[in-house]
């Protein structure tokens, strides 16, 4: 695993912050499902040029630190975290134990690609 300079941890926060505009971009609307459908496919488009505003930085600067392959697998566990608190907090659903176990078995797979 590349060591925590600021050339691997830029990538983990710009994606962390990246994937917090992306979360609401796919489900934010569902908070407001009676608003119209290309309201809501509107807004999510206006939210995800933010989202790409912060990914595509990440993904350059990441590139110089970790693979493509390790990119995409922080970015899919950073979106479990973001969306776990997302459907808590703004949704207000239940995480159930179910979630948690798959939720634990991707992570656990994700572990493989950063093996030496």
């Amino acid at each position: 695993m590349p060591s925590l300079s600021p050339a691997a941890l830029w990538p983990i926060l710009l994606l962390s912050l990246s994937n917090i505009f992306m979360t609401f971009a796919w489900y934010g609307h569902l908070k407001y499902k009676t608003s119209a459908l290309w309201i809501a496919i509107a807004a999510s488009w206006g939210i995800a040029f933010f989202e790409y505003c912060l990914a595509v930085p990440a993904n350059r600067i990441g590139a110089e630190v970790y693979s493509a392959a390790q990119l995409k697998t922080i970015q899919e566990v950073i979106t479990l975290i973001v969306f776990s608190g997302f459907s808590v907090f703004f949704l207000k659903e239940s995480l159930t134990i179910n979630h948690l176990i798959g939720f634990a078995l991707i992570a656990a797979g994700a572990a493989f690609v950063f093996r030496a």
